[in-house]
């Protein structure tokens, strides 16, 4: 395209929407009243233009085009859009406590473009405090259900509307902060589009948008598709329950690559769910999804340094198609069907998606990453009062060809667990310990990263919630590395030591006063050969207490002798002897749990469907 504007000018623009996306986050976070939102971070901000198309990658945020079905040209100066329905949300919107807060941009008259916020809130209704119950039947019983409307129309407040919204929550001074936190930042967002606009008019800035968006797909075309060979690939992953069944729920993927195009197929996926596990995503032309699965392909980087300027905007949508299956799956649940759990299956489409990626270049993908838990206490103290402790606690990150996992990192972007001052400042807990958990981590060359070891004591009588996945399924390893350990929760009795382990899923289960709830949180699985890594790098691991000696022998072949001295001949013997005893190594290792229900006739693929997991690793 001809653009009005030079490369310089265009770099500076595109510098300034990403320092007005920072300052958007930043006026929620000084605003905002629930902690999920002010302190945990679980929120997304997004810069778009006119026709909608987000203007950058920082975070996936949701979609405009519910505004543009529900409204059509009805866009005008003071608006204020609000929607959480996670069907009429064009699927963006995945379940009821996410809440989407929307502000038209006019400059002269002009529609330029939207701020929009979008974040996790403390307390939308529904049968279990937080809105997100495990046994539930249909998307009524989670919460207040809000299809796209006005807060604000032309600058005239729907008081009406605002007292529906904080009537159905438990929390309704946090919910009302918060939403009037979100509209404050998306108009500060607002300002900055239009202070673009004065300094290098309106023709200028949206040929901008145009470059920024192609030049996105240009890059990918150019730097990373090339790494992909052309081909059919399949892959798939697993939620273990829906709340009612404990069962593999197959989320199935046939990845189509060609020198322009990745094709997404979902045809496979298991059934919907009783529970609420279903992710509407079959809306929109997946543009959500494909939006969101995109940042996959930045591993393929040249380095850790290029990844990180690639921007995976709007113009991913010119690369990736997708194609969804029938009606009455789990990605494409009819109307009604939960959905509060959805982030266990919108975790497995990255995951599924590397998996394919990683057949397709030759095993240089990272492994599986840490999965989003959410776990809580809830009581009511005399005066009635709700008191809602809840976390979403990191978990390990996957091992790379590039480097090891990071640890107790988060899927949710700038996500943070609450500190144990403000725990116990504001709920009736005692954080007794917060600590890595040791041989978490999948084994690898390049370990994963490890997952939290957490002890809260109650100090009062609640509840017990864990919004849970990868309690029985580890992240799985890549290229001969093997897969991470699980995340867990049991309570001990404060009275007698009765340790009771608790499902990953589960709420309202009855804590005492004086028990003591601990969690750990799942690793991320490893990549390559753990036989190939470095000695010393184990030596260091178990000098720091990550990685016990019987692990250090057991997964990587390393022998030590008296106190932290690595026996250098007794582990080269062994390495050798278990190199000589196997014959070859899997290209994806899913652990123990996944075997033993594998070898019980656990796993039934549909027609035509082999074993996705049959490759083998690519030696390094």
């Amino acid at each position: 395209m001809t653009t009005r504007l030079g490369p310089i000018e265009l770099e500076v623009i595109t510098g300034t929407i990403r320092s007005a996306e920072v300052e958007i986050e930043a006026a929620v976070e000084r605003a905002a009243r629930s902690p999920m939102i002010r302190d945990q971070h679980d929120y997304r901000v997004g810069l778009y233009d006119a026709k909608g198309r987000k203007l950058t990658g920082r975070s996936y945020g949701s979609l405009i085009e519910p505004i543009f079905e529900f409204f059509g040209d009805d866009i005008n100066p003071g608006d204020v859009f609000f929607w959480n329905d996670p069907y009429n949300s064009a699927g963006s919107c995945g379940h009821v406590p996410d809440l989407c807060t929307t502000v038209p941009i006019f400059y002269g008259g002009r529609l330029l473009g939207f701020a929009q916020v979008f974040g996790h809130h403390d307390d939308v209704g529904g049968c279990v405090p937080g809105s997100l119950p495990v046994q539930v039947r249909d998307q009524w019983g989670e919460g207040l259900v809000v299809p796209p409307a006005k807060l604000y129309d032309k600058g005239v407040l729907n008081e009406t509307a605002f007292r529906i919204i904080e009537r159905n929550s438990r929390l309704p001074e946090h919910l009302r902060g918060d939403i009037d936190s979100e509209i404050g930042a998306c108009q500060l967002g607002s300002r900055r589009l239009t202070e673009l606009a004065e300094r290098y008019g309106v023709e200028a800035l949206e040929d901008a948008f145009d470059a920024i968006i192609e030049n996105c797909a240009a890059t990918i075309r150019a730097e990373l598709l090339p790494k992909i060979a052309d081909g059919v690939y399949t892959f798939e992953d697993y939620i273990e329950s829906d709340g009612f069944t404990r069962k593999l729920y197959a989320m199935r993927l046939t990845m189509t690559k060609t020198a322009e195009k990745i094709t997404l197929d979902f045809t496979g996926t298991d059934p919907e769910a009783e529970g609420p596990i279903n992710w509407a995503i079959d809306y929109c032309e997946g543009r959500f999804v494909r939006k969101w699965m995109g940042p996959v392909l930045r591993c393929l980087a040249d380095s850790p340094e290029r990844a990180a300027e690639i921007d995976i905007n709007e113009g991913v949508l010119d690369v990736i198609d997708v194609v969804f299956p029938e009606k009455g799956t789990l990605v494409t649940p009819h109307f009604g069907r939960p959905t509060g759990l959805r982030f266990f299956i919108l975790i497995r489409s990255l995951g599924i998606f590397a998996g394919a990626l990683a057949k397709a270049t030759g095993g240089i993908m990272p492994a599986d990453h840490e999965t989003i838990r959410i776990w809580g206490l809830h009581s009511r103290a005399r005066d009635g009062k709700l008191s809602l402790f809840r976390e979403v606690l990191g978990g390990g990150g996957p091992g790379r060809p590039w480097a090891d996992g990071s640890d107790v990192v988060h899927i949710v972007p700038n996500s943070r667990n609450l500190p144990a001052e403000f725990s116990e400042q504001r709920y009736p807990v005692l954080v007794e310990s917060l600590a890595l958990r040791a041989d978490s981590a999948g084994a690898g060359k390049r370990r994963g990263g490890f997952g939290y070891d957490k002890r809260v004591r109650a100090l009062r009588d609640c509840l017990l919630l864990s919004n849970a996945d990868r309690s029985e399924l580890a992240p799985y390893g890549v290229n001969g590395g093997l897969a991470g350990h699980p995340y867990g929760v049991s309570v001990e009795s404060g009275e007698d030591g009765v340790v009771r382990s608790l499902p990953g899923m589960v709420d309202d289960v009855q804590v005492r006063a004086g028990d003591l709830v601990r969690l750990w949180t799942s690793g991320g699985g490893g990549w390559g050969d753990p036989l190939e890594r470095e000695t010393e790098l184990v030596r260091y691991d178990v000098r720091c207490g990550l990685v016990t000696r019987e692990a250090a022998e057991s997964e990587y072949g390393v022998v030590f002798a008296d106190g932290l001295t690595v026996d250098e001949e007794a582990t080269d013997r062994l390495r050798a002897e278990r190199r000589g005893a196997r014959d070859g190594l899997p290209m994806f290792d899913r652990g123990e749990h996944f075997r033993k229900v594998q070898s019980a006739g656990g796993l039934v693929w549909p027609e035509g469907w082999s074993d996705p997991d049959d490759w083998q690793a690519v030696p390094v």
